[in-house]
This record gives structure tokens, sequence and C-alpha cells, in this order.
């Protein structure tokens, strides 16, 4: 009786540990990609569009779906928004709201939310990204705002 109940603690044991383990790397996807997005805002809100395109994927493949259509690679989608918000005035004051983060598993995340900026003529919309981790990095691989 001893042995079995010795044998029921330990497979408990492992059970709770393997379901630690599996919400703690999800934890920490949650927590990087979050602050790569605060360090996007923060970025933006200075005025420096390079700053915030670090959230994206410096690749070709990249790619930005907007109004006009799908803006192909990283060095597009920087042109794209300096010409979009050519000075500080017309990028106003971004944030985010993340209404559904969902990782697909350890290196791919599917986002929804919402963005505002407050300037002037305030504007604001939805988006969907799809983040990877790349690199050791969670970047923005495809996104599609409107």
């Amino acid at each position: 009786m001893k042995k079995n109940t010795l044998l029921i603690l330990f497979l408990t044991m492992i059970t709770v540990c393997g379901q630690t383990s599996n919400n703690s790397w999800q934890q920490i996807a949650e927590k990087e990609i979050l602050k790569v997005m605060d360090n996007q805002c923060t970025a933006w809100n200075k005025g420096s569009i390079e700053g915030y395109m670090e959230g994206y994927w410096k690749s070709d493949s990249l790619r930005f779906i907007g109004k006009s259509g799908i803006t192909y690679g990283w060095k597009a989608t920087l042109e794209r928004y300096k010409k979009s918000y050519p000075n500080k005035e017309e990028m106003g004051i971004l944030t985010f709201k993340v209404i559904s983060l969902e990782l697909m598993n350890e290196i791919t995340a599917f986002m929804i939310g919402k963005w505002d900026l407050d300037r002037k003529e305030k504007i604001g919309g939805h988006y969907i990204q799809i983040w990877k981790k790349i690199n050791g990095k969670w970047l923005i691989t495809v996104d599609h705002t409107s």
C-alpha cells in the first residue's frame, strides 16, 4: 500500500510540474510580446518610426496589410510609415489594446487588438498580427491593420 501511495504522489508531482512548466513558457512569451509592444508605443510616442519598427521582422517576407493593400518587406513598411506619418504631430500618441493573444505554440502567436492615435484628427482601428519567435526575439511577421 505504501508503494502505491508513493507512486500516486510521484505521478501527481510529475503532472503538476509539467503543467507549471507549460504555463511558464506561455506566461513568459506573453510578457515578452507585450514588452515589445510597449517598446513600440514608447518609440512611436517619442517620434521614432525606426524604433517602432524594431517590433517587426527585418525581412523581405514581412507582410503589412492596410487600406491600400499589401506592403512586402521591412524596408518598404518603414517607408510606408514614414510617408503616412511624416512628423511627430501626424504621429500623435499611440495606444494599443490587446483583445486576444493566442499562443499557437512556443514560437508562434496570434493577436487581435485595437489601436488609437490621439492627435488633432484622432484615428484608430483594429489589427490582426502573427508573431514569431525568431533568433530568440518575438517579432511581428504579418500585420493587418484597418
